[in-house]
């Protein structure tokens, strides 16, 4: 296992800058002015040594709130820049603007790069990165590395050399861990959204994989099927998680029966072609859950062709929630994982990691949610649990 990320320190706290009054730089007990000079270095050498840290703790917040409010952050409430306003009011310094703008060299952008831009996913996914930024006066550069760790690289390479900020990375399928380790020698606060590469801690904003994958079995079972195949993925630490929480959900459940099937990619038309496959087998699923809503909608179709209605003749789940679920013939079931609410907590965290490159790593996990439709049919279908073999 490779040691944990040590970012670079911040270095904010020399933005704090003395403002000596000229009443007290010079005594009025007629001080020579070498005395004067000499008691205002003294003054002015005394109150630099103040950091953020100090300020933090005279206002009873964290050090990286002191720096949100030093930055004017709209992500900190009122009343507590209010009280972190008057700490540094009250200990006499002023924020030295320039020089820390010198210091940051900040551009406000912040680099994005995901595997599958087409996605739907994404799509919701981005607008919500978009919408969080443009509250801070951000804007992304967008890049789509179609699963190549190469195309991935030479992107984020091109984002280094316009001086992104930061980077929020979903990482290709096959991409070395490593490029982690490369992020931090650069400086460049990474947070990876949906996958993740090495071992904690990093960065992190997604759902819970393992998760999604048992509480679409768990609904499965609950309908009375025993036969549930899972289909789609890839090789990633989604799909794993996928998997290890889909043979999981069977274990708790006791049931033997389980068919694990990748195919190659997450598209309609692998879902088409899995499941037509699939049902040829002997015996053949009840249920199969998808590794996302494009693997189900194309799932769905396959089953229409060979003479098989979708939720009678076979329960189909999808994952994501895409707004397309609910508008299929027959509505889709799936598990949310809500990917602009995703978006949004990723931008936050990286400019909360911008603003305080040392502070301990986060990962904020959406939790998924199940949205039940006629996909999967009900308990009162009859065919559910044993459906006709053609």
């Amino acid at each position: 296992m490779k040691a944990p990320i040590t970012p670079p320190p911040a270095r904010e706290d020399a933005a704090l800058s003395a403002q000596g009054s000229s009443s007290q730089g010079s005594s009025s007990q007629g001080s020579s002015p070498q005395g004067s000079s000499a008691q205002g270095l003294s003054a002015q050498s005394a109150s630099s040594s103040i950091t953020l840290q100090d300020i933090a703790a005279h206002a009873k917040v964290s050090r990286s709130t002191v720096s949100l409010v030093l930055r004017e952050s709209p992500l900190v409430a009122k009343r507590t820049r209010e009280k972190v306003q008057a700490s540094i009011k009250a200990l006499g310094y002023v924020y030295n603007r320039g020089a820390a703008a010198m210091r940051g060299s900040r551009t406000a952008t912040l680099g994005v790069v995901v595997y599958d831009i087409a996605n739907p996913f994404f799509g919701s996914m981005v607008a919500g990165i978009d919408a969080a930024l443009h509250q801070e006066g951000y804007v992304s550069f967008l890049a789509n590395s179609e699963d190549s760790p190469e195309r991935q690289q030479r992107f984020i390479e091109r984002m280094r050399e316009h001086r992104v900020d930061g980077l929020l990375l979903c990482p290709a399928e096959h991409t070395d861990p490593n490029l982690i380790h490369q992020l931090a020698d650069w400086g460049m606060p990474c947070i990876q959204v949906m996958r993740y590469l090495d071992a904690p801690p990093f960065d992190y904003a997604g759902t819970d994989f393992r998760r999604v994958a048992e509480m679409a079995v768990n609904h499965l079972v609950g309908l009375g099927h025993q036969r549930i195949a899972f289909i789609g993925g890839a090789d990633h630490s989604v799909s794993h998680d996928r998997w290890l929480g889909y043979q999981a959900a069977l274990d708790r459940h006791g049931l033997a029966y389980r068919r694990l099937v990748r195919g190659n990619g997450v598209t309609r038309r692998v879902g088409h072609e899995l499941i037509k496959s699939l049902m040829q087998e002997s015996p053949r699923p009840t249920a199969v859950v998808c590794h996302n809503d494009l693997v189900a909608f194309g799932a769905m179709l396959g089953l229409r062709q060979m003479g098989l209605e979708p939720g009678r003749d076979c329960a189909v789940i999808g994952t994501d929630d895409v707004e397309e679920a609910e508008l299929g013939d027959p509505p889709l079931t799936s598990i949310a994982t809500h990917p602009y609410a995703i978006g949004e907590q990723a931008a936050r965290l990286a400019l909360r990691r911008i603003a305080n490159p040392g502070g301990e790593r986060e990962s904020v996990i959406m939790p998924p949610e199940l949205k039940i439709r006629r996909s999967c049919g009900s308990p009162d279908d009859a065919s559910v649990a044993t459906p006709p073999q053609h």
